[in-house]
């Protein structure tokens, strides 16, 4: 719900100008403040310095898109929408400190297509009462963000990564301007979920953000995200011929309704028969027609091989994901029933069905065959990227790995650990009502005030102490030490491991 909040008119002096924001309750928030500018499908441009006082009392419009299934769930009012729509949101606290403070950078999730940083869910007024500068961004979505041209002219190669050029934009903004707001530009922590994740790991590969930030926490979202140059041509190639465009300059010229129409086409086109779409790609986030490109250029060629070879070398890491990731999307798609279902269903992400049969039989005994379909993709599209992701961190930096398994009642259990299940403990803000829905009406406040805690200790450098979290082992040589996030946080040495081990040694559909 966007709304001005009432409050006292605070004003800072920034190296880009003047903003004014509002106080309440000892914390002071600056709303949609511009951080750069951009030409359709062109990289962004830093915002020039302005004259006056900039009005930071209201969110700027976010990225134009379509309706967002999440935000009628919650039942969030519509956000306006423009291509001008590279602004930030700032939290701190209104007392200045006596040293600077250390910064977050969140990055929304959406799949690259829905979202914003001025989202009810992402409200940054908890970090800021845990002494951390909160940021929120807006970057470009949907084909605005990702939608590679290079092939239409030359002039546009690269356009397929601006939505992750405006993200890196907002970091350099961060750098230059925090300080103003008692923020640390060198002790900043990037975060995100979902898209947010898998944009903060490919951050960490890519090679022009070296200094940008110098932590990370990924949350259901890992480096097995990014396209390689072929398929993102595909992908355009389809969309243009659904949006019947085929020259830049029709591309340039169209009005954005012809763009979020085709995006919704395509979309609607491989929801329809969604294992027909994993077996023409053999990736299951095909269903994302716009993601980041690995082009080598703004990204390396292979995100995970770059940072295994140290490419984040030096930057503390926190990479987790929940425990039944897929609940959230087998809500839109019916799953398997029986082991005959069970068997097809595997047979999109392995060669080996039978093994993978064997194995979560083994490791979930009793289990439904929609069960076991879940906790398979579960794995394959989050758990096992975010080992990964880890594995090739640790050794360049402390990592540490989290699984949240706290099951949401909602829908009568049918969400239990599921996708964003996580945010609200996150950025402790269970008691919303509108969240009941998601939640349910008695969420764990202890279990928020952990999360929060964890994540603000962590900015601060100061993880061995936090609440009700135990100690948190680092990934060592060997051993997979996993915070348990639950109402009563433990620490398990790697959970589920056998189905682990598996796709560990086996073929799936993310080696190809």
């Amino acid at each position: 719900m966007v709304t001005t909040p009432e409050g006292t008119p605070v004003t800072v002096s920034t190296p880009s100008g003047e903003v004014r924001g509002r106080e309440r309750d000892g914390i002071v928030r600056f709303a949609g403040v511009p951080y750069a500018t951009a030409a359709r499908f062109a990289p962004p441009v830093p915002t020039p310095p302005w004259d006056g006082v900039h009005d930071a009392t209201t969110f700027g419009p976010i990225s134009p898109q379509n309706t967002s299934v999440m935000d009628l769930i919650f039942g969030a009012e519509p956000e306006p929408q423009s291509e001008d729509c590279l602004f930030l949101n700032v939290w701190s606290p209104s007392i200045a400190p006596a040293t600077p403070l250390p910064v977050m950078v969140w990055i929304h999730g959406g799949g690259f297509e829905i979202g914003s940083g001025s989202s009810p869910m992402y409200d940054g007024t908890h970090f800021a009462e845990h002494e951390v500068v909160l940021v929120s961004i807006n970057y470009r979505l949907g084909a605005l963000g990702f939608l590679e041209l290079g092939h239409l002219d030359p002039a546009y190669e690269g356009s397929g990564n601006v939505g992750i050029l405006d993200q890196i934009a907002a970091l350099e903004w961060v750098r230059d301007n925090i300080a103003a707001f008692g923020g640390d530009p060198d002790r900043v922590t990037i975060f995100g979920e979902s898209a947010g994740a898998m944009s903060v790991s490919l951050l960490l590969a890519a090679p022009s953000t070296h200094g940008l930030f110098h932590q990370a926490i990924a949350q259901s979202g890992a480096a097995s995200a990014a396209r390689t140059s072929a398929q993102a041509r595909t992908d355009a190639e389809e969309f243009l011929s659904i949006a019947g465009l085929t020259s830049i300059d029709e591309v340039l010229a169209a009005p954005i309704g012809t763009l979020l129409a085709a995006h919704g086409a395509i979309n609607a086109s491989r929801m329809a028969d969604p294992e027909a779409v994993i077996r023409s790609t053999g990736n299951p986030l095909a269903f994302l027609p716009f993601r980041p490109v690995a082009d080598g250029v703004h990204l390396p060629a292979d995100p995970l091989e770059a940072i295994a070879r140290g490419a984040g070398a030096g930057v503390p890491l926190i990479v987790g994901t929940n425990l039944e990731e897929w609940k959230l999307f087998a809500m839109m798609s019916p799953p398997a029933t029986d082991l005959d279902g069970l068997r097809s269903r595997l047979g999109l992400i392995t060669e080996d069905v039978e093994g993978a049969l064997a194995a979560y039989l083994a490791e979930h005994p009793g289990a439904s065959p929609t069960e076991l379909e879940v906790a398979a993709m579960t794995d394959v599209v989050f758990r096992v990227p975010a080992a990964q992701l880890a594995d090739a961190q640790r050794g360049h930096a402390s990592v540490r790995q989290y699984l949240f398994t706290w099951k949401s009642p909602a829908f009568g259990g049918a969400i239990g650990s599921a996708h964003a299940v996580e945010i609200p403990f996150v950025f402790d803000i269970v008691d919303d009502p509108r969240l009941a829905v998601f939640v349910g009406p008695e969420a764990p406040r202890r279990l928020a005030d952990s999360m929060v805690s964890a994540w603000s200790a962590f900015a601060r450098g100061e993880l061995d102490a936090v609440g009700s979290i135990p100690t948190w082992p680092e990934l060592g040589e060997s051993g997979r030490p996993v915070l348990i996030l639950d109402v009563e946080p433990t620490i398990e040495d790697n959970p589920e491991a056998g189905t682990l081990a598996y796709w560990q040694h086996a073929h799936t559909v993310f080696d190809d």
